[in-house]
């Protein structure tokens, strides 16, 4: 016959045993063996001593940026010593040696001006790929200049550009965030100075100063020529000896609407303002005549711009209505539409689908015009 449990061992089985008191719930939770892992002190790895270590030490001079300095890594060397700070004070010291002419206090101004000045090498904020430095942006005096003589004094973008050595297509960006810029100041809307401040604290800066317009700071070359399609085959162009061969030959070998590199950089007058200078002109004498060549310029831009507008205005028909008024204008399309119908003919909106749903396409613009 199998051993029967007592009544006294059933009872100590019943659910209502298995409840655990606050006590003891307690009591386990406070045990060290029931902690979480996380709670733990984490292992001192060789890898994070030397984290700690670099930060406290060499990487200490990267936690308050410097003012009016970038704060890259390939500025300092490995002890966290300034690079251009060290050199400036080796080479002031040998020359302080050499000379000894000039006195305590015009030593101390030097080497500081010294020490501040930004060199390329301090342009590295990668210090594994040497190759790259980080390129100048325009500072906000120098944005509000570009919008002023722009917007404000009427000048032409081509002179402005000129002037203050900015391309053609960075003086439109300019005038046209400046343009949003006094629109959401006018509805009110909040503008993120605090970061633009900070952002621009750690990149490089064109200042610009009211009185340097005598010789302001280049940003960047403003007459660099884009590669054009036409010219990236090679060809082999026999020319007989004897035959002068010039840069609109060159530009016809490649193709035959192909104007000459001195036509299509953005500032063709920069070459005959170089070629005055070559003659021995006055300054003055090149400065007026680079303006009229500039307001020529304007003046035939706008007559065109003119004729076109006229011309524009007599091939169509406007029909006055309530609400709308309706233009017509003639088109043939088998004349002007083309065989595919696209490039803002007739066919272009009726009958030929556009291409934004199509894979691949890029739908994001590509250039400022």
């Amino acid at each position: 016959m199998p051993p029967s449990a007592s009544r006294q061992t059933v009872c100590t089985l019943r659910p209502a045993t298995l409840t655990r008191s606050p006590s003891s719930h307690t009591s386990k939770l406070s045990h060290p063996q029931a902690r979480h892992a996380s709670s733990q002190p984490l292992r001192q790895t060789k890898q994070r001593a030397l984290m700690w270590s670099w930060l406290n030490g060499a990487g200490g001079v990267f936690r308050q940026p410097r003012e009016g300095s970038t704060n890259y890594l390939g500025a300092y060397d490995r002890f966290g010593r300034l690079i251009r700070q060290r050199d400036d004070e080796g080479a002031k010291d040998k020359e302080n040696k050499k000379e000894g002419e000039a006195s305590d206090g015009e030593k101390k101004a030097d080497v500081a001006a010294e020490k501040e000045a930004e060199t390329l090498e301090d342009l590295r904020p990668f210090p594994l790929n040497p190759y790259f430095r980080s390129q100048s942006v325009l500072s906000e005096q120098l944005k509000d200049e570009i919008y002023k003589r722009v917007v404000v004094q009427k000048k032409t973008i081509r002179e402005v550009s000129q002037a203050l050595h900015v391309e053609m297509r960075r003086i439109a960006a300019v005038i046209r965030l400046k343009t949003v810029e006094q629109e959401w100041h006018k509805e009110n809307k909040p503008l993120a100075k605090a970061y633009a401040r900070a952002v621009t604290a750690m990149l490089p800066t064109t200042p610009y100063s009211p009185g340097s317009d005598s010789r302001p700071a280049r940003h960047e070359s403003i007459n660099d020529l884009p590669v054009h399609e036409a010219t990236l085959p090679q060809i082999f162009h026999p020319v007989p000896e004897s035959r002068h061969f010039t840069r609109a030959d060159a530009g016809h070998a490649f193709q035959r609407t192909l104007l000459p590199a001195d036509a299509r950089i953005p500032h063709p007058d920069m070459i005959e303002a170089a070629r005055d200078m070559q003659d021995g002109m006055a300054q003055g004498e090149r400065a007026a005549r680079q303006r009229q060549r500039i307001q020529a310029e304007e003046a035939a831009r706008l007559q065109r711009r003119t004729r076109e507008e006229a011309r524009e205005r007599r091939g169509r028909t406007v029909v006055e209505g309530k609400r709308w008024d309706f233009v017509f204008r003639e088109m043939d399309s088998e004349a002007n539409a083309g065989r595919d119908g696209r490039a803002g003919k007739v066919g272009w909106r009726y009958g030929v689908p556009l291409e934004d749903r199509k894979k691949g396409m890029v739908k994001i613009p590509t250039s400022v015009e």
